[in-house]
C-alpha cells in the first residue's frame, strides 16, 4: 500500500509555469511506474507523463517539450514541471503509482486525490 498526496496546483496565466509534487507515504524506489494523469471537465482521464523506476520517461504528445516528469527516490516524491501552460491544460491532475510482478502483471495501482490546475487570464 502507498498513499499519494499531490500539491502545487493553482491558477496560472497562459504561458506560465507550475510544478506539481506527489509525495508518497513510503519509499518509491521499488515502485515501477510513477505517472501523472489529468482529467478535464467532461473528458476522460488521460495519461500525461510517466517515469519508470529506472528513470525512463514518456509523455503525451500534447505536453512533450513543455512538461518534465522527475522522481526523487530519497524524498519519496515525484514532480511534474509544467511550462508554457495553455488553457487546454486546465484539469485536475492525479498522481498514480503502479507496481508489477516480474512478468509485468499489475499488482498495485494507487491514486492520489488530485490537484486542480487552471490556466486562465
Amino acid at each position: 500500500q502507498v498513499q499519494l498526496v499531490e500539491s502545487g496546483g493553482g491558477l496560472v496565466q497562459p504561458g506560465g509555469s507550475l510544478r506539481l509534487s506527489c509525495s508518497a507515504s513510503r519509499s518509491i524506489s521499488s515502485i515501477d511506474d510513477m505517472d501523472w494523469y489529468r482529467q478535464a471537465p467532461g473528458k476522460q482521464r488521460e495519461l500525461v507523463a510517466s517515469i519508470s523506476s529506472g528513470g525512463s520517461t514518456n509523455y503525451a504528445d500534447d505536453v512533450r517539450g513543455r512538461f518534465t516528469i522527475s522522481r526523487d527516490n530519497a524524498k519519496n516524491t515525484v514532480y511534474l514541471q509544467m511550462n508554457s501552460l495553455k488553457a487546454e491544460d486546465t484539469a485536475v491532475y492525479y498522481c498514480n503509482a503502479k507496481t508489477y510482478t516480474i512478468r509485468r502483471v499489475l499488482i498495485g495501482d494507487y491514486w492520489g486525490q488530485g490537484t486542480q490546475v487552471t490556466v486562465s487570464s
